[in-house]
């Protein structure tokens, strides 16, 4: 299944969705309400309108995040209620809910929005031996023993199609572009060989960074912060498609263009470290969380800064990755350049 997140508007404001994207692409392709659709299901089976609403509001909410906790009971609904939509040609859910739209006709969403956290590793060794020359450093031996991560602002999240727009404090940008999970299940100490039962599908990541100052901050042996959090910074996208519809996660081709000049054409079988082994060693003594999301770390030219290349304003990005789709986003500034931050806490 692959899932999209939309919003629509009406008379009465602006609605959150959850669909299944059941043809084409998350730009053209057609997507069912799950929701509505449930609801739909429900009422055919006898349900009264009230059962059928608060079923649907536990199993199929408008949440990626609460279908996700939802658990096998939620997607066993959800796909059942679509199969009814495609066989019957429902249009409408009892409370006359819309079931069908097209994704041309939507305002695209985070593939998961407010996860309850972030967690960022760096698994390509190509990105790493093109980076680190550049600062005149070694790769670390560290890198080679354990799968190293940050922690993200889970409220910094991006969406596809939508303008980031620049920091004040950031007079250019770069992208890095990686791939994603979603964790399924809560668990503690988990083992390399079934960590990969908890992963609830995939997604495109384009982590966003403000490079001068994520240097700045990193210099103090901290970060990065404001380096990668400014707004819409973490962008997820445009599906998130379940782990049963990718048979091997490491064999999926990685292609980026910029302003339709390709940058990037990496596979995520250069992955030195698999989700697997970052599932078992962020579980060792703590907690996973359902809807943790896991970034994979910039695939090899997957940067500006591998390539000596800044995104500026205007700047249109492209990831594809194979099986997921596409995601696009522009970089806006809407805010005057201030690169004093001595009024923000620091000194110039």
């Amino acid at each position: 299944m692959k899932l999209l997140s939309f919003a629509t508007v009406t008379s009465v404001g602006r609605t959150r969705h959850l669909g299944a994207l059941v043809s084409g692409d998350a730009d053209s392709g057609e997507v069912i309400d799950l929701t509505a659709a449930s609801r739909a299901l429900l009422a055919s089976e006898g349900l009264d309108e009230i059962g059928a609403e608060r079923i649907t509001n536990a199993l199929c909410p408008a949440s990626t995040l609460g279908f996700v906790q939802g658990g096998d009971r939620a997607r066993d609904l959800a796909e059942k209620a679509v199969a009814a939509v495609l066989k019957n040609g429902w249009e409408q859910a009892p409370n006359l809910a819309q079931i069908k739209y097209q994704a041309a006709d939507i305002a695209h969403l985070p593939a998961i929005s407010a996860p309850p956290l972030l967690r960022d590793f760096m698994s390509f060794e190509k990105h790493l031996l093109n980076v680190f020359p550049k600062l005149n450093r070694p790769i670390p031996d560290e890198w080679y023993k354990r799968p190293v991560f940050y922690k993200g602002n889970a409220a910094s999240i991006g969406a596809h199609k939508q303008e980031i727009e620049f920091p004040e404090y950031a007079e250019v940008l770069d992208l890095e572009f990686e791939f994603a999970i979603v964790i399924g299940k809560s668990g503690i100490d988990i083992k390399v060989e079934n960590a990969r039962d908890y992963i609830y599908g995939y997604t495109i990541y384009n982590d966003f960074s403000a490079r001068a100052i994520q240097s700045q901050e990193m210099s103090v042996g901290l970060g990065p912060a404001k380096g990668k959090d400014f707004v819409g910074a973490h962008v997820l996208g445009p599906v998130l498609v379940t782990a049963d519809e990718i048979k091997d996660p490491y064999s999926l081709a990685m292609k980026a263009w910029i302003n339709g000049s390709q940058w990037t054409d990496g596979n995520t079988n250069d992955m030195h470290w698999k989700f697997e082994q970052m599932i078992a060693y962020a579980s060792w003594n703590e907690q996973l969380q359902v809807g943790e999301v896991f970034g994979s770390g910039t695939v090899g030219d997957g940067s500006g800064a591998e390539q000596d290349k800044v995104l500026n304003p205007g700047d249109v990005i492209e990831l594809d990755v194979a099986g997921i789709g596409k995601l696009f986003n522009k970089v806006v500034r809407n805010k005057p350049l201030d690169l004093d931050i001595s009024k923000h806490g620091g000194a110039k």
